[in-house]
């Protein structure tokens, strides 16, 4: 959304673990930090941006929110979980501390151009990719940016 009808809305994406200890120690080791006043020991307020976070609960805890059966994140995929880094060299830095952590990869680097990604399994096997995308690409659209350096190329 490039005109946010809703300023200041904040996303939380609740996810179950199973060992909320591990969990936030993983997530330290790939950078990112809690907000303590969010976290307890059944609830940990990663913070993934400025408006974004993912909340990780235990198991019992993220049952009492749900309505339907929780699915097995072995068996079963719900959700991808991706976030963006700075660069194409700090996508392969999250994705090495991921693997170092724990994680299982879950495909190979993948480059479009305009976007750069890495995918991983983290330890209760919820998939996730870090990506980086280039700031033209983002701000004008995938089609518009290769478009643009296609023409840039042609005239070169």
């Amino acid at each position: 959304m490039t005109d946010p009808s809703h300023p200041g809305r904040m996303l939380f994406v609740n996810l179950p673990v199973t060992d909320l200890e591990r969990s936030k120690a993983f997530f330290a080791k790939l950078g990112f930090s809690f907000n303590p006043k969010f976290t307890d020991e059944t609830a940990a307020c990663m913070l993934v941006g400025e408006h974004a976070f993912v909340m990780l609960l235990t198991r019992e805890k993220f049952a009492e929110f749900a309505k339907l059966p929780m699915a097995d994140p072995t068996t079963h995929t719900l959700a991808l979980y991706s976030f963006s880094v700075s660069s194409r060299d700090e996508v392969d830095a999250v994705g090495a501390a991921a693997l170092a952590a724990g994680a299982t990869e879950a495909d190979g680097a993948e480059d479009y151009g305009f976007m750069y990604s890495r995918s991983f399994f983290d330890l209760d096997n919820h998939g996730w990719q870090v990506m980086w995308m280039d700031p033209a690409a983002a701000e004008q659209g995938p089609e518009e940016f290769a478009a643009s350096t296609q023409d840039a190329d042609a005239r070169a």
